[in-house]
This record gives C-alpha cells, sequence and structure tokens, in this order.
C-alpha cells in the first residue's frame, strides 16, 4: 500500500480535505440529515422537528423558483481547495450577454460530476469572473430537496430543482442574466462513468431540447475533460446483477448506485477521494434557438441533431490538449 508522506505541506492536505467534503456533501450529507432529522423526532427536540416540517411545506417551492443562494458558502474555502486539488480551470470560447438567459448543457455527467459543480455553482471556479453580470445555477435531481436539512444545504450553494418549472422559471428571467446548467446524461450515464471511452447520453433525451425551444433561449455546450478519469467503477456490463441492481434503484428511487473508488486520505490504494487529474472545464459557443411554444417532433429533432453537431465539434476541437488525440466520444 502506498501511504501518504506525513511531510505533505498543509496547502495540500487542505486540498485533499476539500476533495472529502466534496464525497461527504454528495454521498454521505444526505443520510447523516435524514438520520439526525429522524433521530430528533424521539428526543425533546421533537418540537423543533414539528416546526421545521412546517418550514418545508411552507418553503416546498423555493428549489424551483432559483433556491435561496449563499454567497458566503459558494465562496466557502473549502471550495478554493477542491479547485486546487485537482487543479481545476475554466475556459470561455465566446462572450455571452449578460442581459440574455443560456441554457449550459454539461457533460459528461460523470460519476459526481465535480468539474461542472466547480465549474456553474463555486466562486472559486472563475465563472463569475468570465461571466460578469450573470447568476449561475446548477440544476439536481428533486428528489434531493426532499430530504431535511440538506435541501438548504444544496440551495445555498447554488443548486435548484431540475424540474420543468424550476427551468421555466429561471430561463424565463426577462432581465437576462441567468446562466442555467443541466446534466441531461443523469443518473444512467454515471453507470458507464470510467476511464477510457466517454459515454454520454443525448440523443435518448429531448427534455432540454424543448425547454430551450419553448422558452426561445440558447444551448450552450460545455465539456468537462478530465472528470470521467478520477474514479474508477467496479465491472458493471448491462445484464449483470449489479447493473440490475443499479437500474432497479433508478427506476424506483431516480437514484444510481455507481461503485467508485480511487484513492483515500492517507493512502493513494483505495478510497472514494478522487484522482489529482487536472479538469478543464469548457464553455462552448451558444447554439441560436427560434423560440416556438408549441415545437413538433420533427423540429426539436432537428435541433436536437444540431446540438450533438456542435457538441462533437467542441469535443474534437479541444480533445487532444486536455485528454489526448486519441480520446474517443460516444454519444448515445
Amino acid at each position: 500500500m502506498k501511504l501518504a508522506p506525513l511531510s505533505t505541506a498543509w496547502p495540500r492536505r487542505f486540498q485533499t480535505l476539500g476533495a472529502a467534503h466534496y464525497i461527504f456533501s454528495f454521498v454521505f450529507c444526505a443520510m447523516v440529515c435524514q438520520a439526525l432529522f429522524v433521530a430528533s423526532i424521539f428526543t425533546r427536540l421533537w418540537p423543533l422537528s414539528l416546526l421545521y416540517l412546517g418550514y418545508m411545506y411552507l418553503d416546498r417551492k423555493t428549489p424551483e423558483r432559483g433556491g435561496r443562494p449563499f454567497f458566503r458558502v459558494k465562496n466557502w474555502k473549502i471550495w478554493y481547495g477542491l479547485c486546487d486539488y485537482f487543479p481545476f480551470t475554466i475556459h470561455k470560447t465566446v462572450d455571452l450577454n449578460p442581459h440574455r438567459n443560456y441554457l449550459l448543457v454539461c457533460h459528461p455527467h460523470g460519476v459526481l460530476c465535480p468539474g461542472t459543480f466547480i465549474g456553474i455553482t463555486s466562486i472559486a471556479g472563475g465563472i463569475h469572473k468570465l461571466f460578469p453580470g450573470f447568476k449561475a445555477y446548477l440544476s439536481m435531481l428533486p428528489f434531493w430537496f426532499r430530504i431535511p436539512f440538506h435541501r438548504d444545504y444544496l440551495m445555498a450553494g447554488g443548486l435548484v430543482s431540475s424540474s420543468k418549472k424550476s427551468l421555466q422559471y429561471l430561463l424565463s428571467r426577462k432581465e437576462g442574466g441567468n446562466l442555467v446548467g443541466v446534466l441531461p446524461g443523469g443518473a444512467p450515464e454515471s453507470l458507464d462513468a470510467r476511464r477510457g471511452s466517454i459515454k454520454i447520453i443525448v440523443r435518448q433525451r429531448m427534455g432540454f431540447i424543448k425547454m430551450a425551444k419553448t422558452q426561445g433561449v440558447p444551448l450552450v455546450p460545455c465539456f468537462s475533460f478530465g472528470d470521467h478519469e478520477v474514479w474508477d467503477q467496479v465491472h458493471n456490463p448491462k445484464g449483470s446483477k449489479l447493473r440490475k441492481f443499479q437500474e432497479a434503484a433508478m427506476k424506483y428511487l431516480d437514484v444510481a448506485f455507481p461503485l467508485f473508488y480511487a484513492r483515500g486520505i492517507f493512502q493513494y490504494n483505495y478510497g472514494l477521494l478522487p484522482r489529482r487529474r487536472p479538469l478543464d472545464f469548457v464553455v462552448g459557443c451558444p447554439i441560436e434557438v427560434e423560440q416556438d411554444a408549441n415545437p413538433s417532433k420533427e423540429d426539436l429533432e432537428q435541433l436536437r441533431e444540431l446540438y450533438i453537431e456542435k457538441l462533437i465539434e467542441l469535443f474534437n476541437k479541444h480533445k487532444e490538449r486536455y485528454l489526448g488525440d486519441d480520446a474517443e466520444l460516444i454519444i448515445q
């Protein structure tokens, strides 16, 4: 076993702490919050638990109305540690008009999409400097906003529900200035996230295409180069017992359970921490979309093919620099 040296400098240790915090936030935090809430019901704190349930009910629409982002949370030093851990860099190809709204379509989903998270939600990622005048949001499954305490933590970090109402609310802002990130591959794509060929799901998705069409907002292809290489995943070919369990979990819980691993906090052989590998989040050129409140199936399919074409162009243009010329993108 390869152990981390005891002489490691504090800045590097802090970067590892940032990576560990990220794993806790998106793997264990929801379970801990749920357990604490249930446990509190059986203590003298139960009146507060009931009050919180009332608050959750009254506040149930907030995740679909832009959430409740807090600059201090988005600017936590721990996110800077995570950013430096890989390290992470964001790149823009063109300027965006702050008087318009944009739908950022991000690939790949990967296991836990650290590149997309840092790139869109964290101040440390630098998106606010590259695109001044914008507010950036990243959408995720509505399921996560039903978990006590965890929902407030997610919203504080700039995360919002990926429901139709939520996206419509943000993309219809008349003053513009909203960058709304979506990950169309979702949970199914995470089950194929591993080193090697990059498999993404686009042709099986029409929701983000229809959203852009009905709202008349530009589609912006974005690609996080390196996301697929920071973790390994237990072999789970289609038809295997593990894959059947994972697909059943997605069907009934809307949550995938990829069995991923890379390194630990104090050793480099086993654990849930990602590998240190540069992540480069590239924001592509916007694809102009003409608004149509009731688009035909043919119009949507045509726009989807155009989007795929532009996404492939973006990938091929930057892959040699960030991945290597032999990198392969497989679109399903």
